[in-house]
């Protein structure tokens, strides 16, 4: 059994999660609200909240946590080609351009829109309302790539002090989202952040370079991180390094 958090409650430690042989591995209340203060409160705590249409709010912490050392973000030789012919056409006809933070709940948005023939998302009207509230208030971001004015990829995530919660991405070209991360990865790496939370493992992920790590490492790596001053001037580097 998991506990049920009343609005003001605080969550249980992350200890008490689910195991794989709970049959729910991470899962660790329900309950509360997603307003911008919960959120903040379980960011900071290593958790994150994840349920479908129709579910009670679900809120997680897994173990092993899946990471990815900005160090270790790997770019492909494709993909280093297209940055540097998306560079040199920022440079001259400027059908490319990147951004920070112009259309955030636009690209909340198109990470919800159905795909591969799926029905739904995670990514409900009260998920967006809650992080839409976190970036009015500076914790929530997003990277945008933009196509003849047309946005065609985006990522956005959560911000802690140095400390970076990837939530999700989407492209309507091919890598548009490869292209957002790789902006936003080169800022974060020149802000100090070291480490990204991705939550969960998948194979996509583990091909961008991400890795699990015990929880217990996770946690730790967090509360260094987020002691730190909060990033500011949100805005990409102009010349993206890929060599």
């Amino acid at each position: 059994m998991i506990p049920w958090l009343e609005k003001d409650e605080p969550f249980p430690n992350v200890s008490s999660a689910l195991t794989e042989a709970d049959g729910a591995a991470g899962l660790l209340a329900a309950g509360a609200d997603l307003s911008p203060e919960r959120l903040l409160q379980a960011y900071r705590n290593g958790i994150f909240p994840w349920f479908s249409e129709g579910q009670p709010i679900l809120w997680w912490s897994t173990d092993p946590r899946m990471v990815l050392f900005v160090d270790d973000f790997k770019i492909s030789s494709s993909l280093k080609k297209t940055l540097k012919n998306i560079h040199r056409s920022m440079q001259s006809n400027g059908r490319w351009r990147v951004s920070f933070d112009q259309a955030f709940e636009d690209v909340m948005r198109a990470c919800a829109a159905p795909r591969n023939g799926e029905a739904g998302t995670w990514i409900s009207e009260d998920i967006i309302a809650g992080y839409a509230g976190l970036h009015k208030q500076g914790y929530a971001h997003s990277a945008e790539v933009w196509l003849d004015g047309e946005l065609v990829g985006g990522a956005y995530g959560v911000s802690i002090g140095t400390m970076f919660y990837g939530e999700s991405m989407f492209t309507r070209v091919t890598d548009a989202s490869k292209i957002a991360l790789s902006y936003l990865i080169q800022f974060l790496k020149s802000r100090g952040v070291s480490m990204i939370d991705c939550q969960q493992q998948t194979a996509h992920l583990a091909s961008l370079g991400a890795t699990p790590i015990p929880r217990s490492a996770f946690i730790a790596r967090l509360r260094q991180a987020i002691a730190a001053p909060q990033i500011k001037d949100w805005k990409p580097i102009p010349v993206l390094k890929v060599d």
